[in-house]
């Protein structure tokens, strides 16, 4: 039976990310969006825990008003990092307006406008990150990666990825671990897209998924079949890009 050892996974974990910085950018900062879920939550603690809190900067981004925010701000005052907040409402309200202007309210459909503020969320990251000698930082985990719930050159990129092969249950793990309040840790997941909970979105929830990811147990076939199939269809969102290999020696 699996068994997860929380603190040999942080500590290899921290080490790696420690290291991470050392080839890629010494003395750098580790850039992150602060959601205020489980996730940036223990990617911005493992990164203090790595760096010191003075190299960990938070990026707050609303769109307009932001009803949990409270929970951002929480993280950031409990590890004491410093926080930027880039209100990105104004911009995906300027670009919604430009593309439904050009494609027409029908060309613009619903899945890329829901797309497009986490497409503007990672700009700004890297915006912020670029003026802070920074590093940016992916938060997402294995679970999400498995079934490809994240939005292609939004949340799904940066440059390090300290949780891409943790499950929800072990980033959980992680985060009480590290000591982080409990209602990060436990909050439940939204994608910040259209109000719902992931595992609404899904079909299924997380301890399905990490059960059928770690140790083969598998759902009823009907949701079995819906994993197996959105993890295939979705594997592309794990490459950088797939590219044609030109041989100048071949013969085409």
């Amino acid at each position: 039976m699996y068994k997860f050892n929380v603190e040999k996974a942080t500590a290899a974990c921290v080490a790696w990310v420690r290291n991470w910085f050392e080839e890629n950018g010494r003395g750098c900062n580790a850039v992150i969006g602060i959601s205020g879920g489980k996730d940036s939550s223990v990617a911005a603690a493992v990164c203090v825990k790595a760096l010191g809190k003075d190299r960990v900067i938070g990026v707050l981004m609303p769109q307009g008003e932001q009803a949990d925010i409270g929970f951002s701000h929480l993280l950031v005052d409990h590890l004491g990092i410093r926080s930027i907040t880039v209100n990105v409402g104004p911009a995906v309200a300027a670009i919604t307006e430009c593309v439904t202007e050009a494609m027409g309210e029908n060309g613009f459909t619903a899945q890329s406008r829901q797309n497009l503020p986490p497409r503007i969320r990672m700009a700004t990251l890297y915006a912020v990150s670029q003026s802070n000698n920074g590093r940016v930082v992916n938060t997402c985990n294995l679970s999400e990666d498995w079934v490809g719930y994240s939005t292609r050159y939004g949340d799904s990129v940066g440059d390090l990825s300290p949780l891409s092969h943790f499950t929800v249950a072990e980033v959980k793990a992680i985060g009480r671990y590290l000591g982080l309040p409990v209602e990060l840790v436990e909050k439940p997941p939204i994608d910040g897209l259209c109000g719902k909970t992931d595992e609404d979105n899904l079909g299924f929830t997380y301890a399905l998924l990490d059960a059928y990811i770690r140790e083969g147990i598998e759902p009823d076939p009907e949701t079995k079949e819906r994993i197996d199939r959105l993890h295939r269809i979705n594997l592309f969102k794990l490459r950088y890009m797939d590219c044609f290999e030109y041989d100048p020696e071949t013969e085409y």
